[in-house]
């Protein structure tokens, strides 16, 4: 494989096997819950806390989830196939909040009457193009390529296009 590209979010665990491009996009994990919660970000880490926290499996927010709070005993982390899913089960009860990137979640709010996204962000994460770390030549065409389209402003138009989708 010599490229993917598919909103990657920049770790330091993937910088171990693959090159990133400079970052093209700028994401944030947030907290949606029913609008009578009592959970605020603060709760989340609280000590004692125990909350059944919803995500979509193999997500940032299933990372972060699981780093965060799962290991370290603050919550239970709830893995489901979608993010539409997830917040089926906190519509149900299932979960006591859903934890996802910010665009999906503002159209889950807007779709399910009662639910809201929590004040503050959780984590603010890079996309960008991970590379095959041999391909120094197509690390810097690409990179290349992302100021060009920076510049021009073509890249915003396909963010805006295609980032608030979920």
């Amino acid at each position: 494989i010599d490229m993917v590209l598919a909103g990657l979010t920049v770790t330091e665990e993937r910088k171990q096997n693959v090159d990133f491009t400079t970052s093209y996009a700028t994401g944030v994990q947030v907290v949606i819950v029913k609008e009578d919660s009592e959970i605020t970000l603060d709760a989340l880490f609280a000590e004692g806390a125990s909350h059944k926290i919803g995500v979509q499996q193999g997500t940032t927010g299933d990372l972060y989830c699981t780093w965060d709070l799962e290991d370290n005993g603050l919550a239970t982390i709830e893995r489901f196939k979608t993010g539409t899913d997830a917040v089926l089960a906190l519509t149900s009860g299932k979960v006591d909040c859903v934890v996802i990137d910010n665009e999906p979640a503002k159209s889950f709010v807007a779709a399910n009457e009662g639910l809201e996204i929590l004040p503050g962000e959780w984590v603010v994460e890079d996309y960008a193009i991970a590379i095959n770390k041999e391909d120094t030549q197509l690390l810097a065409d690409i990179n290349k390529a992302l100021a060009e389209m920076k510049a021009d402003g073509s890249l915003k138009k396909i963010i805006d296009t295609y980032i608030p989708a979920e």
